[in-house]
């Protein structure tokens, strides 16, 4: 449980699967400790899972998640240590994978990618007002 209602969550994740329950679980929280809506918990534990899935299949090493009170809404950054940047790819009915990036898209106010010394953190923007 969070401390400060306003206080940034930050996390180091393993690049391993059980990492993406871990950052539902702190999205969860901290969107109960900021009393967000629960749609937008909904929506940003989704967008959580995609970004920290993206980490794990297409990046090395530790991956860092940033959570943080923007406005009515949140914030979630995901540094990893890769340079390749996520794709917004078609959907492909015939496959099981593929739309993370489309899923953040469609559930985000606005979403990036910002250069780091080593690597890039994907972001999102969600808004709580509906």
């Amino acid at each position: 449980m969070l401390n400060d209602p306003l206080a940034e969550v930050r996390a180091t994740l393993a690049a391993e699967g059980g990492s993406c329950a871990r950052a539902r679980q702190m999205v969860r929280e901290a969107a109960s400790s900021w009393n967000l809506p629960d749609d937008l918990a909904d929506d940003a534990q989704l967008v959580v899972t995609e970004l920290v899935s993206n980490g794990i299949d297409h990046a090395e090493g530790p991956l860092e998640l940033t959570v943080r009170r923007a406005g009515s809404g949140m914030f979630i950054s995901v540094r990893d240590r890769s340079s390749a940047l996520p794709q917004v790819r078609p959907v492909d009915p015939s496959s099981a994978r593929g739309r993370g990036m489309q899923l953040v898209s469609a559930l985000s106010v606005e979403w990036g990618t910002e250069p780091q010394p080593s690597g890039k953190a994907v972001w999102a923007l969600l808004d709580g007002r509906g």
